[in-house]
């Protein structure tokens, strides 16, 4: 059913190859560690006692971790009547968490796996095809189109999609772009209560207070985006009503995050303009 996984140590995406070098850490928004690349098979990242955790966030929203993996980024595994969206995939699967996502998947038996951008690809197609096993069906994996070039690990699963997609009924994906230009954002509508969630990858990041949200090219290499595109993506992100962001680890903003999104980025653009460089 799989073939040989090579798991990025640093970043957590799968390879159908092993390489000299993860092209996704060389670039410049991620980074190669100074005592070089690493690789792990599935198997032996199991063998070092890594396990899926699974806990609820709200009602028919949960959050899978694979700690000690890759960028140890939060998936979110949202589920409807219609089925079930798994976003921000980790980087790790095991039988604990295909057995997570086929409940989710309900009656129905529909999972979608799909991913911000690059950088949360995870074990992808590994998790289209173990649950497809279990389910009896594809398992789709949807990936933007302008971001294609970074798969690794190319399978007959993989779809490309532009601009915006209903995955399931009142749970669209769509591409503000930014951090890579197919960078996207999932808007939830029956969330938080039926006031909406955004699921934001990194595409718009909740901050630590809880009431602001940030803008980057690069987080761990600290590059900003401009004002300009900042107040681009919030004002894509804004067309539909949400009262609550996640974003690809644990952090949220917990209500008011339209506002917030829109407030942080004239922040943003503000100080990028040099507004306020009587302060510095």
């Amino acid at each position: 059913m799989t073939d040989e996984v090579w798991v990025c140590r640093t970043c957590g995406v799968e390879h159908a190859e092993r390489v000299e070098v993860c092209a996704i850490c060389a670039d410049e928004r991620q980074w190669v560690p100074a005592t070089g690349q690493a690789w792990a098979t599935l198997d032996e990242l199991a063998a070092e006692g890594v396990a899926v955790a699974v806990h609820e966030l709200e009602p028919d929203l949960l959050a899978l971790e694979a700690p000690g993996i890759g960028i140890e980024q939060q998936s979110k595994l949202l589920r409807t009547e219609a089925g079930a969206l798994l976003w921000d995939p980790l980087g790790y699967v095991d039988d604990a968490g295909i057995a997570t996502v086929v409940a989710a998947a309900g009656p129905s038996r529909t999972l979608v796996v799909a991913a911000s951008h690059p950088h949360m690809f995870g074990v992808q197609v590994e998790w289209s095809r173990r649950a497809a096993a279990a389910l009896g069906r594809e398992v789709p994996v949807l990936v933007s189109e302008p971001d294609a070039s970074w798969v690794a690990r190319p399978d007959a699963a993989i779809r490309t999609w532009s601009g915006e997609l209903e995955v399931l009924p009142g749970v669209v994906l769509s591409q503000p772009g930014g951090h890579f230009p197919g960078s996207a954002v999932v808007h939830w509508a029956a969330g938080a209560g039926g006031r909406g969630v955004l699921l934001s990858g990194d595409t718009i990041f909740a901050n630590p207070d809880r009431t602001s949200v940030s803008f980057m090219r690069s987080y761990p290499n600290r590059i900003p985006l401009s004002g300009r595109v900042a107040e681009r993506i919030a004002e894509h992100a804004a067309r539909r009503p949400f009262d609550r962001l996640y974003n690809n680890f644990a952090g949220v903003v917990p209500q008011d995050a339209r506002a917030v999104v829109v407030r942080s980025a004239q922040r943003h653009a503000a100080w990028t303009r040099g507004d306020h460089d009587d302060l510095t």
